[in-house]
């Protein structure tokens, strides 16, 4: 089967690419199209992570396992299209070069038969052209919390105190 999938630059402006890919490719092979849809190198680390309806991440997929403690980490080159994302689950988030913060919004469009005779991946539609720079993020924070008060109980901060 094949992916039809919408590849979105989280800027103000409309830029998109629309690209099909086989189902069982892996997330390595979707990153490496998306990197060439849109004119990127493909040198800079990148993670997909899975997402609600509503856009919130969730699970961390990467490139490469950069954890420090061993933990057993879901990897691109392991895990296949058809295995994140689906009729019931068709987002993903994708964020490329963890410097420069470029993000981007996937939606799976459709599923259909693969053609004889066509490879893949294969960009269907382009629009717009990437910035020279990625858009600024703005980070909302909580007001809830007064940094003028002071702290009685440190039990709450979720850290060791002997982290030394």
């Amino acid at each position: 089967m094949i992916y039809k999938i919408r590849i979105i630059l989280d800027t103000p402006e409309d830029i998109f690419r629309d690209l099909e890919i086989e189902h069982h490719a892996t997330l390595e092979d979707f990153h490496n199209a998306i990197t060439q849809a849109f004119g990127f190198l493909g040198n800079e680390m990148a993670s997909f992570y899975l997402c609600d309806e509503q856009w919130n991440q969730d699970e961390e997929i990467p490139l490469f396992d950069t954890s420090e403690n061993g933990a057993d980490v879901r990897l691109m080159s392991e895990t296949t299209l058809e295995e994140v994302l689906t009729e019931e689950s068709p987002r993903l988030i994708y964020v490329y070069d963890f410097l420069s913060m470029w993000t981007f919004f996937i939606e799976l469009a459709d599923i259909v038969k693969k053609e004889d005779g066509m490879s893949y991946p294969n960009v269907l539609f382009s629009f717009g052209e990437l910035p020279d720079a990625p858009p600024e993020k703005k980070f909302e924070s909580d007001t809830s919390f007064n940094f003028d008060e002071p702290l009685d109980n440190y039990d709450d901060l979720d850290f060791d105190e002997n982290w030394n």
